[in-house]
C-alpha cells in the first residue's frame, strides 16, 4: 500500500516505528541545568573577587596620583593639602561608591600627610579593605600594593 504525500508516492511507515527525535527529554534538560548551576556557583565568586581587585587597583592609582599632587602642592604652597579637592582631584565614579578617600595633613615640622582609602559596601569584603600611603612613601598593607 502506497500513500500519496504532496503529489509523491511514499511507502507507509511500519507500525511501531518512531519518527525522528522530537526534542529534548526532561532528563537531558535537568542535566543541562545542573551543569550550568555548578559552573555558575564556581564562576560567580571568582568574578566578584576579580571586581574587588580591580577596584582596589583603581584606589591605589588614585592614592598614587594624590601623593604626586601633594608633593607639587608642598613645593608651591609650603604645606600639604588637607583634601582631595584642594589638589583638584576627585575619586573616579568607578570607585566613588566602593572607597572613601581621606587626606590627613600635618604641618610638622616636618610637614607630612597620610592618604587613606577605606572600602565600603561589598568592597569591604576584599582582603585589603584599608589602603594607606604617607608622605614618606610607606604603603600599607604591603602585601596589597
Amino acid at each position: 500500500m502506497w500513500l500519496a504525500y504532496a503529489g509523491q508516492r511514499v511507502a507507509p511507515r511500519p507500525s511501531g516505528a518512531r519518527r525522528g527525535p522530537a526534542g529534548f527529554t526532561l532528563l537531558e534538560l535537568m542535566i543541562t541545568v545542573a551543569i550550568i548551576g555548578i559552573l555558575a556557583a564556581i564562576a560567580l565568586p571568582a568574578y566578584s573577587e576579580h571586581l574587588r581587585k580591580s577596584a582596589r587597583a583603581e584606589a591605589q592609582t588614585l592614592l598614587d596620583n594624590a601623593a604626586t599632587r601633594q608633593q607639587q602642592f608642598l613645593v608651591d604652597k609650603r604645606s600639604y593639602a588637607a583634601s582631595l579637592s584642594a589638589l583638584n582631584l576627585s575619586a573616579p565614579a568607578s570607585i566613588a561608591g566602593k572607597f572613601n578617600v581621606t587626606v590627613t595633613a600635618l604641618d610638622g615640622p616636618p610637614p607630612s600627610f597620610t592618604l587613606t582609602a577605606t572600602a565600603v559596601g561589598d568592597q569591604a569584603r576584599d582582603k585589603c579593605p584599608t589602603l594607606t600611603l604617607d608622605s614618606a612613601g610607606n604603603r600599607t598593607p604591603t602585601e596589597c600594593w
